[in-house]
């Protein structure tokens, strides 16, 4: 069962993801409002991106993978975690080869 958490996301006014949060008992994620740009224009980012976010629970269930409480459930919830975080960069690389990552062009 998962605790409970309350999320948001928001658009901005052209109808584009603009950021939002998620916050519940020890979790209080703002999340990355708006594409960071790209070369002179480059901006740092104002908040979390998905594939930190997934990597902070990668990291969380190796730490149990490697105690006591190592199992098979584990062992394919980092195999997920680790294909979902290559997909994600996937489509950053694959966003930079068409010269689109850090905007808002599809």
């Amino acid at each position: 069962m998962l605790a409970p958490y309350k999320a948001e996301n928001y658009n901005n006014p052209n109808g584009m993801p603009y950021g939002g949060y998620a916050k519940g008992i020890g979790i209080d994620i703002k999340w990355q409002a708006g594409p960071l740009g790209r070369d002179e224009n480059k901006k740092d980012p104002n908040g979390a991106f998905v594939e930190t976010v997934i990597d902070v629970a990668r990291q969380r269930i190796a730490y149990y993978q490697n105690s006591k409480f190592n199992c098979r459930e584990n062992a394919i919830a980092l195999t997920k975690l680790e294909e979902a975080l290559m997909w994600l960069d996937k489509r950053t690389q694959n966003r930079e080869i068409r010269q689109v990552e850090g905007t808002y062009e599809v």
